[in-house]
């Protein structure tokens, strides 16, 4: 299992289940995080870049007239979210019945 992705990385690959171009991005990771997460334009291409690296996401279309590159998740990218996505289901699983029990006296 790889190391557990930050709130904003696994926004970023959930962004990307369907290509986006930058500022698609932070629209969509706005959106799907109901305004908590926040990422400005300089971070998120910096984590582009981290991505790529790491093969989680690949240039999907550049398009010249506008100047916009538009990014897709590979295999890998898609493994590692969904493996993520996992470990947090497994997390709330645990903490629903540690603490979301009826029978939780210390609500």
């Amino acid at each position: 299992m790889n190391t557990p992705l930050t709130e904003t990385t696994y926004y970023i690959l959930l962004s990307l289940v369907t290509p986006l171009h930058g500022y698609g991005i932070i629209t969509n990771v706005s959106e799907l995080s109901n305004g908590q997460v926040l990422i400005a334009a300089g971070t998120l291409y910096g984590a582009l870049e981290n991505l790529k690296k790491k093969g989680y996401i690949e240039l999907f279309t550049e398009s010249s007239l506008r100047k916009k590159k538009e990014y897709t998740l590979t295999e890998e990218g898609w493994r590692v979210l969904k493996e993520d996505f996992q470990r947090m289901k497994q997390l709330v699983a645990i903490s629903e019945e540690l603490l979301g029990g009826k029978n939780n006296e210390k609500n």
